[in-house]
């Protein structure tokens, strides 16, 4: 039942009751500048536990201490050159930040009630190790200016995690592609039987205000290794592009796993039984023991919603802001680390299921019916000088023919065929072989073996480019 007004408000103090019984912030009569927050000094009196709680990113924004170290390190030589900070104070900064780094990395830091986010725990600890020079930490520095860079960065090192497991599984599917070449089998539209193709061309388809304290941003940017500095310090807070394009990537590659998978869960049903997967990536049935359950392609399949309902919710986000920073903005974060522990466990599962799957080829050659050639024989009359739209038409017919007799396809007589055009002869017979068939497709891009070579060159010519 849904609360009421009245019942809310009510529920809001029981809520905000229990939140101070648990240890939370208490009410307290606080003058300006003692509130321990890094935009502390305008305000009097302690934030309601439900907002404080509601307003911190600590919980998932702690994926960025590294990041936020390092920014940090850089913006203290920025000061340093600026004048704004002696050498020895940058000095004692930067062995404050590594002492930080290192408790994060040895998992001994430990977070306060009032760290909001990693920049305030960050800088709270660093005042804790330092003194006082701390808080020339931030001089001419917006902790906004904090969120969108290290969020840069930590996404420049994620990207780049996630191409190396992106061009791993290219890698895999092309090795396949490349060892099972000369296996046929059906090609689907539809999905009904279409025409023969090579198992090795299916594979081959499922293969971005400022500083007034004369902060040397060129230095920065050196620093921290970025290609340019933002043009526009209102944008340069504000813009979320490289967020949504990252989000927009991981939404169009989940779309091709997520049609992969589906090909893949369809094949190894029983009643295509093309494929087999590897027990290392399916279960079992708890009541039927006979079942074995694709359980890794589902996955890879259901994490698709996941992925496009984060882009999707971004958007929303981004689409209504005014210019500059917005604490909408906030959501980016837990957007980009969940898509990129989703992203990876993905990429990672579906190279464990490429290179362990089975292939039953002779399934697949039995697969294979005459009626799938019913195109190629069109092409025998289109290459005999009739217009392919009565080819397709008198092909039509002769599938009719076949069907009304309850034969295949192939099994019709010359005479038959005959009747159905004068064009038909003993040469008709070279229709019936699917690895002719497949071979008359030998356009670039077609499933012809000179093709489907071509393709892989082009596919591990580009692997090779990443590598260099």
């Amino acid at each position: 039942m849904p609360l009421l007004p009245s019942d809310l408000i009510s529920f809001l103090k029981t809520a905000r009751s229990a939140v101070l019984e648990g240890g939370g912030e208490t009410n307290c009569s606080c003058s300006p500048g003692q509130s321990g927050k890094l935009w502390g000094g305008r305000f009097v009196g302690a934030v309601d536990p439900i907002m404080e709680k509601f307003n911190a990113s600590i919980a998932y924004d702690r994926h960025l201490w590294e990041v936020d170290v390092q920014g940090s390190k850089a913006y203290s030589r920025g000061l340093e050159k600026a004048g704004l900070l002696t050498k020895a104070e940058m000095d004692q900064i930067l062995h404050g930040l590594d002492k930080v780094a290192e408790e994060w990395a040895q998992g001994t830091f430990k977070l306060s009630p009032n760290d909001e986010d990693i920049h305030t725990a960050n800088e709270r600890r660093l005042k804790e190790l330092i003194g006082e020079t701390a808080g020339k930490l931030h001089t001419g520095r917006s902790r906004n200016d904090q969120v969108v860079t290290d969020l840069r960065l930590w996404m420049r090192q994620t990207c780049s995690t996630l191409s190396s497991l992106l061009w791993e599984l290219i890698r895999t599917m092309v090795d396949r592609a490349e060892a099972e070449r000369d296996v046929l089998f059906p090609g689907y539209t539809h999905l009904q039987r279409a025409q023969p193709i090579r198992w090795s061309h299916w594979i081959l388809s499922g293969a971005i205000a400022g500083n007034p304290l004369s902060v040397d941003r060129e230095l920065l940017r050196a620093e921290l290794n970025f290609g340019a500095i933002t043009l526009n310090s209102m944008d340069a807070t504000s813009e979320r592009d490289f967020v949504a394009e990252f989000l927009f990537w991981a939404s169009l590659c989940m779309t091709h796993l997520s049609r992969m998978a589906e090909d893949l869960i369809l094949y190894c049903t029983k009643e295509f039984s093309f494929v087999q997967l590897s027990d290392a990536y399916s279960t079992g049935s708890s009541l039927m023991p006979q079942k074995k359950n694709p359980d890794s392609l589902e996955l890879i399949r259901s994490k698709a919603g996941r992925v496009f309902g984060r882009c999707a919710g971004l958007l929303m986000t981004l689409k209504g802001l005014p210019s500059t920073y917005n604490k909408d903005l906030q959501e980016d974060k837990e957007a980009v680390f969940e898509v990129s522990d989703t992203m990876s466990a993905v990429l990672q599962v579906a190279t464990g299921v490429i290179s362990t799957l089975q292939i039953h080829r002779e399934n697949m050659g039995q697969a294979l019916s005459p009626d799938m050639l019913a195109t190629d024989l069109a092409y025998y009359l289109v290459r005999k000088g009739m217009p392919f739209r009565q080819a397709h038409e008198a092909s039509g017919k002769a599938v009719f023919m076949a069907e009304t007799k309850g034969v295949a396809l192939n099994e019709l007589s010359l005479q038959e065929l005959q009747t159905i055009s004068p064009l038909f002869s003993g040469d008709v017979s070279c229709v019936w072989d699917y690895g002719h068939s497949v071979e008359q497709y030998g356009a670039l891009g077609g499933t012809a073996r000179s093709s489907v070579d071509w393709q892989i060159r082009q596919v591990r010519a580009l692997l090779q480019t990443q590598q260099a």
